[in-house]
């Protein structure tokens, strides 16, 4: 019984984009493992911008931060 959990943050991705998501997941673990897709689960987490971080910044000052050249 596969358990797969996706993180993204929270900007918009509609219901259709997270369908995908979770189809394209199954379908690979059915491809690669052999996995039954009636066993196969796939959540996926929305997490608010102020509680992502990436190289030691919110995810929002490290975008600034690349389009700004500095990263």
């Amino acid at each position: 019984m596969p358990y797969v959990n996706i993180k993204i943050t929270q900007e918009g991705a509609t219901a259709g984009q997270k369908a995908e998501l979770i189809a394209g997941v199954t379908d690979l673990l059915v491809k690669v493992l052999n996995k039954s897709p009636a066993t196969t689960f796939v959540v996926i987490d929305e997490v608010a911008m102020e509680d992502w971080g990436v190289g030691g910044l919110p995810v929002e000052e490290y975008r600034a931060k690349l389009r700004a050249g500095n990263g």
